[in-house]
């Protein structure tokens, strides 16, 4: 039979295909695994989900309105607040009304309600030690100069919180105030005696 009588017999049709179950390496199960789980750690760690700062929950109002954004005084008043509560707080008061044998109050202090800012920005950039009359109170104090390492910036946001928190009403301590008494005040001895503030001009 020549290749041509081949070629025209009809051919027998292949038989029906059938599924046939095959198992998953195990390896390929737990690799899909190993990455399903660092993908959902590499998202957790970047993407915000149950970061506290992003979801937290504030403790208060104010608290919420410190990270509101702020500009002008409004914003020198958030960064004088945040400062203070930092540095003056622990003595002085979150809410300035001083702590017994601490340190005295500087709500309606008259050291704080003044028209000049000489002793007001002295007091700490310098310091007071012994003796010293506060709203008829005599309390006898060991203050460090807490304002000597601020910047003229952060220590002027200070005392405008200061000026006019808690009931006082003076107005606002710029940085250039802040700096000019830094400098008068130059190599002066630390810290000031009640005698020696006194004798400043207010």
């Amino acid at each position: 039979m020549n290749d041509e009588s081949k070629s025209s017999t009809p051919q027998t049709p292949d038989a029906e295909p059938t599924v046939s179950r095959s198992t998953v390496p195990i390896w390929i199960i737990v690799l899909t695994l190993v990455l399903l789980f660092l993908g959902m750690v590499y998202f957790d760690h970047h993407g915000g989900w149950f970061n506290s700062q992003v979801y937290g929950p504030y403790a208060s109002a104010a608290e919420l309105e410190l990270y509101q954004p702020k500009s002008g005084e409004a914003a020198m008043l958030a960064r004088g607040k945040a400062h203070y509560d930092q540095v003056c707080g622990l003595c002085h008061g979150l809410d300035g009304l001083g702590k017994p044998g601490q340190a005295p109050p500087l709500a309606g202090s008259e050291w704080v309600d003044t028209k000049g800012l000489q002793r007001f920005v002295s007091i700490p950039l310098a310091g007071v030690s012994g003796q010293l009359a506060v709203k008829g109170q005599t309390w006898s104090l060991s203050m460090p100069a807490m304002g000597a390492a601020m910047s003229d910036a952060d220590l002027a946001d200070v005392l405008t919180y200061i000026h006019s928190a808690w009931g006082n009403k003076q107005g606002p301590v710029t940085a250039d105030e802040v700096k000019a008494i830094r400098a008068k005040l130059g190599a002066h001895p630390q810290p000031f005696s009640s005698e020696t503030l006194k004798a400043l001009p207010e």
